[in-house]
């Protein structure tokens, strides 16, 4: 009970911290004039901020450092309470919304997935729609991470918090002595690059509100958009361009990022062995699907196939979710490999989903050490990523990982199959939500949206998107015998 309470307590001061978020969509509503925008808004910030109060004062006595238990539950608590909260805005605003849909759209905000069961998005108020991007842009990072930076000083231990919340199998290294200076540094490093796609977006013809949308949604891999079309409505190759180098950037670790801003060079980037196996693994695919579709008939000619196969690619490789044409209608190859590109392109310390590249190479090297072990039983072959040793502890943890997210997937599209839901539209909704990626097939494409699920079939889906988020273990974890002893 102790545990639980001391949990309730650390929650209770991040309601209040994470309050502060609606000032965004307050401001929005007074540059645009839209007093019914503004009330909702302030009485939503004035609910969490009062809830998080009072659940701080009621479990004030049980303050303490966070131990790795806490961590963990603590994550699992906040990524389904945050959400609950962040529906407010949409239920006030939107009488019609169920909570079922409110709940969906802020945890897809949250998680970064992009998918959205709105329609209507071109006419929605404006700080409704900066609401849903700033959520994208919050959950890009981490939630917990920009936590880490402040909870120090609320008198709260972050460490544990971090290694709970952080995506990638190596979350021991740190950029700086103290977690809490590696998480601010971090999200200096976001912030500035989110600036940057701005810019280049008003630039490039965008106005002020889609150029922070969308930047929002890009840096956060997020894929939500101001209007139904997505990126499409735009139809201009120079916005594409800008936001698969900005998109390409978000799905790196930002650790490289930082290194590479305070050591003022880019040799970073040569050393980073994920970044250097995703951009190959994205630029080949690039081009092969965009020779399949010229070859296909789908495009009438080369440069027009790579302009759209590119965009797309890149946006649901990284797990970003935006659109500019509805690729469920090319042949499946194309959309499904793009589909099978979201499981491992995007790198460990990213804003992107899935299982990452860094996993993806360990498993790779894992099968070839199996083949040596297979003609040279004695041999010692230890495994090496980026010229630094791989522990076996850190390969097990990978092997279990991956299993575990696999039966996921399989639980999950069974759910759905269950349900009454099509093959096609259960595995991909299954794989777009787990890698936090946007837009499947079928009755979820990228032509329509997530709105034609039953309430059953969207709890499933935002289950996957938590599953997803918080890299499975972080979630089931709780749900084990083990965890609850003393």
């Amino acid at each position: 009970m102790g545990r639980a309470l001391t949990v309730l307590h650390a929650l209770g001061l991040m309601l209040v911290v994470f309050s502060i978020a609606y000032l965004i969509p307050v401001v929005t509503s007074l540059i645009y004039a839209d007093t019914t925008m503004l009330l909702d808004f302030l009485l939503a910030m004035l609910w969490t901020a009062a809830s998080g109060v009072l659940m701080w004062m009621l479990t004030r006595h049980y303050k303490g450092e966070l131990t790795i238990r806490h961590g963990y539950l603590l994550v699992v608590v906040m990524w389904t309470a945050m959400p609950a909260f962040g529906t407010l805005p949409l239920l006030l605003a939107m009488p019609g919304l169920s909570f079922t849909d409110a709940y969906f759209e802020t945890m897809s905000g949250m998680t970064t997935t992009g998918a959205t069961v709105l329609v209507g998005l071109d006419n929605l108020p404006p700080a409704i729609n900066i609401w849903r991007h700033e959520l994208n842009w919050l959950g890009g990072l981490g939630i917990i991470v920009l936590a880490v930076a402040v909870l120090p000083l609320l008198g709260i231990g972050g460490r544990q918090l971090f290694k709970a919340e952080t995506p990638g199998p190596m979350k021991d290294s740190a950029l700086t002595p103290r977690i809490a200076d590696t998480a601010r540094n971090l999200w200096v490093v976001y912030l500035g690059i989110t600036l940057a796609c701005i810019a280049a977006l008003k630039w490039a013809g965008m106005n002020w509100l889609d150029a922070v949308c969308h930047a929002f949604a890009a840096m956060g891999l997020g894929g939500f958009s101001t209007h139904d079309a997505s990126v499409g409505y735009f139809n201009s190759p120079l916005i594409e361009f800008i936001l698969i180098v900005f998109m390409l950037l978000a799905a790196m670790n930002f650790a490289s990022h930082f290194l590479a801003w305070r050591g003022k060079s880019l040799r970073v980037y040569l050393r980073d062995t994920e970044a250097i196996a995703m951009l190959s693994v994205v630029l080949a695919s690039c081009v092969g699907i965009a020779l399949f579709l010229w070859w296909q008939g789908t495009y009438a000619d080369f440069w027009t196939a790579l302009r759209h196969a590119s965009f797309n690619l890149v946006s649901i490789a990284t797990d970003c979710g935006f659109a500019s044409v509805d690729f469920a209608q090319w042949p499946i190859f194309a959309p499904l490999w793009m589909l099978f590109l979201s499981c491992i392109v995007a790198s460990s310390g990213s804003t992107g989903g899935g299982l990452k590249m860094v996993r993806t190479l360990i498993l790779f090297k894992q099968a070839g050490r199996e083949f040596l072990k297979l003609l040279h039983p004695s041999a010692v072959n230890p495994m090496k990523v980026g010229g630094m040793v791989v522990p076996n502890s850190i390969v097990f943890a990978v092997l279990g990982f991956v299993f575990l997210y696999f039966m996921s997937i399989v639980a999950y599209t069974f759910l759905l199959l269950i349900s009454g839901l099509d093959f096609i539209s259960s595995f991909t909704a299954v794989i777009a939500c787990i890698n936090n990626a946007g837009p499947g097939l079928g009755v979820v494409g990228p032509a329509t949206n997530y709105s034609a699920l039953t309430d059953f079939q969207t709890w499933v889906c935002t289950l996957a998107m938590l599953t997803g988020r918080l890299e499975v273990f972080t979630l089931l974890i709780i749900f084990t015998p083990v965890f609850w002893r003393r």
